[in-house]
């Protein structure tokens, strides 16, 4: 016996909630604050930006979005795992927190090098995300294809070099490392 609430959902999904209206308003609604925010359509009299131009862009393009089946269906395999991946690191950044002082924190000008460490990875994790939601054919990803190429042969053989090489520079990197002098 299902639930209430599970019949809901499959009434919502059934509805298009998830493939349709979502998806469009996470599109319209990222397109219309990077108009707001860069100004690209222009400024109105009074400096503020062109409301009504920047939502008939956004609309337009939230729309496209929406009729691109293939786009669509990235979008909402992708999500599930970047929501997945924000609250990991919003739950590190709380343990963080945790043995942090008592007073604002501040993870960039604290520790930069921990800060630009933790930006690269959550970057290399969101692209890794979108290359496995990402369908060449169906249930074939781009990145279960890239799995498959380094399995064996010559690829393998360069990535396990290059990995290998990068790890003796990093170490290299960090023994030698001098810390700059502090400013009076």
């Amino acid at each position: 016996m299902t639930s209430v609430l599970r019949g809901t959902i499959d009434f919502l999904q059934d509805f298009g909630l998830f493939d349709v209206i979502l998806p469009f308003l996470l599109i319209f609604a990222i397109i219309f604050a990077i108009l707001e925010k860069t100004l690209i359509l222009g400024k109105e009299s009074d400096g503020s930006p062109k409301k009504n131009l920047n939502s008939i862009v956004a609309l337009v393009v939230a729309l496209l979005f929406v009729s691109a089946n293939k786009a669509v269906n990235l979008i909402t395999s992708a999500l599930p795992n970047i929501a997945l991946m924000l609250v990991v690191s919003l739950s590190f950044l709380l343990m963080l927190g945790i043995f942090w002082k008592t007073e604002e924190f501040d993870f960039e000008s604290k520790s930069k090098g921990w800060y630009i460490l933790f930006s690269v990875i959550m970057f290399i994790a969101l692209i890794v995300i979108f290359l496995g939601a990402y369908e060449v054919s169906p249930g074939i990803s781009v990145l279960s294809q890239i799995f498959d190429s380094v399995e064996g042969g010559i690829f393998q053989d360069i990535l396990i070099g290059i990995v290998v090489l990068a790890a003796i520079a990093g170490i290299i990197i960090y023994v030698t490392h001098k810390p700059r002098a502090e400013e009076p």
